[in-house]
């Protein structure tokens, strides 16, 4: 299970999140199982039977007894085993400690140690039309951990989106599938140009990507961060991320509640010139915290399990913890759309909320994610969209809302879509744009 990816989140998670998985019954259990044992193994006197170099013979005698053995069934068997080989490459991912060893090696060679690849530059054709009856204010929410199933709006039995079911205009798309199943793969890849099956996290870091080329076509460009890191596709923009010591109403020493970016919002885009996105990055659903993610106020499932050793929650109390961070994500996205509300007399205004990945509760004996994409289960893959406009940017834009409502209901999408759909329906003009992979072009009526 240890792929490249899944060492990536090792050397790549921060300080907070892996503070959040330590609690009292984890530290006691590793003293107890782990660090008495192994000092109780250290002062054992092992006694040799024969002299040290004897040993080293028989043991080499016995490894060359095996190699002979192994090519023997190798030479008889040959074809056999280079066909179970070819057709099932994944076997050397599932090798222990071999993969974890190799998966290391790799990831260090290619982050630390390979010869850097030219920065490429991306969109350097774009244009725009920017002849428009109001400037345009468009809203982009990465969402973090969430599943698409919990989402009401998707057949959830549980009302976890009350505040956007009532906000007038919200579309959520029932299924669409992430490119990876953590934060440090799916944010550079949705970004990118590159779909799932060719992205290579190496050309996306020394690459620009999605909103450098939104930038070139004029639009002013702010990204809020809340999840600890933009994993590189924000560094090229105006950007700041969220100090909870700044925030002591929404944050405590660590984590900030998502409303916090709603803070100081208004002169953030007053600063901001002609067409306007802000980004946003959400911590959402992350876990295993799950009960730091949301206020008091917003504690609307109960019973709910407060703790981190979320493996020592009843299946009920650990969906309800869950499903009380997807509400509550909700609240946020529906201040955000009633925030755009105000700004309909100015701009034509829009919201594009999609989350990075999705999350194990305890099906199938798997918890959070990071999961290797190849095996990992549908609650990890399977994440939520949704898209408001306002009615000035459906009539500018020319959006048939019915259709991509029926759309959104009936076709499988995934973050490949995400890069063009939003140059698309910025009216961006580039030789990087893929109209196939334009969720909008479908249901617009544009000359």
């Amino acid at each position: 299970m240890f792929d490249q990816n899944m060492i990536q989140n090792i050397f790549e998670t921060n300080q907070n999140e892996a503070l959040a998985y330590l609690s009292l019954p984890i530290i006691v259990w590793v003293t107890i199982a782990g660090f008495i044992p192994a000092i109780l193994l250290f002062f054992v006197e092992i006694e040799y039977e024969e002299k040290w170099f004897k040993g080293i013979l028989t043991r080499a005698l016995s490894m060359f007894a095996s190699l002979i053995v192994i090519a023997v069934i190798a030479a008889l068997y040959y074809q056999d085993y280079v066909s179970v080989g070819r057709n099932n490459s994944n076997l050397q991912r599932e090798i222990v400690p071999a993969n974890f060893v190799n998966s290391t090696v790799k990831y260090v060679y290619n982050r630390y140690l390979a010869e850097p690849i030219p920065f490429t530059t991306l969109g350097d054709d774009a244009k725009r039309d920017t002849n428009q009856s109001k400037p345009t204010l468009m809203f982009l929410v990465v969402g973090e951990t969430a599943r698409g199933k919990n989402f009401s709006m998707n057949g959830y039995e549980k009302d976890t989106n009350p505040f956007t079911s009532k906000s007038g205009g919200v579309i959520s798309f029932n299924d669409v599938r992430s490119c990876g199943t953590a934060t440090a793969v799916s944010v550079p890849c949705m970004f990118s140009n590159m779909g799932r099956k060719e992205f290579d996290e190496n050309r996306a870091r020394n690459s620009e990507g999605l909103l450098d080329v939104l930038q070139k076509t004029g639009i002013s460009i702010f990204w809020k961060e809340n999840d600890g890191g933009c994993k590189g596709v924000c560094d090229r923009v105006p950007n700041i991320e969220i100090e909870p010591k700044d925030h002591p109403k929404f944050c405590d020493k660590n984590t900030c509640y998502d409303e916090v970016v709603l803070q100081d919002l208004d002169s953030e885009i007053a600063q901001m010139k002609g067409d306007k996105l802000v980004g946003f990055h959400l911590i959402g659903s992350h876990g295993p915290t799950y009960y730091k993610r949301y206020p008091d106020a917003h504690r609307q499932f109960t019973p709910d399990c407060p703790r981190s050793d979320i493996e020592n929650c009843t299946d009920e109390e650990l969906t309800n913890t869950y499903d009380n961070t997807i509400r509550y994500t909700d609240f946020v996205i529906g201040e955000m759309i009633a925030k755009l509300k105000t700004y309909e007399d100015k701009y034509n205004t829009a919201l594009l909320y999609v989350s990075d990945h999705g999350e194990s509760l305890g099906a199938l004996g798997l918890y959070l994610h990071g999961t290797p994409y190849q095996f990992a289960p549908d609650d990890q893959t399977r994440v939520p969209m949704q898209v408001w406009m306002s009615p000035g940017f459906t009539k500018e834009k020319g959006v048939d809302m019915a259709c991509l409502q029926q759309k959104a209901a009936d076709t499988r999408y995934s973050h490949d879509n995400i890069f063009s759909s939003v140059l698309g329906i910025w009216d961006v003009k580039t030789s990087v744009y893929e109209k196939g992979l334009d969720i909008f072009s479908q249901c617009r009526n544009v000359q």
